[in-house]
């Protein structure tokens, strides 16, 4: 999802990237899971908790904070 790219993810703090990992895709701090991962999974009707669970290591309130960031960064560039 290439508008994910545009977010400014290094502005939160639930995310990470290495160039040297997962081929330098934002991932949940501390894990191997791409932030993609959560849209498409949402995309796909699974529910929060459901992708918690699916992906271990992330946290429901990594998550919360993945989906807070995605909101105020395409209501500030609606703006």
């Amino acid at each position: 999802m290439p508008v994910q790219a545009d977010l400014g993810w290094a502005g939160c703090a639930a995310v990470d990237r290495d160039p040297l990992r997962v081929s330098g895709a934002w991932v949940f701090r501390g894990t191997r899971t791409p932030v993609a991962a959560l849209f498409e999974n949402l995309e796909d009707g699974v529910s929060l908790a459901e992708f918690v669970d699916l992906f271990p290591g992330v946290t429901q309130e990594q998550a919360r904070l993945v989906l807070e960031h995605a909101a105020q960064s395409k209501a500030a560039v609606a703006a």
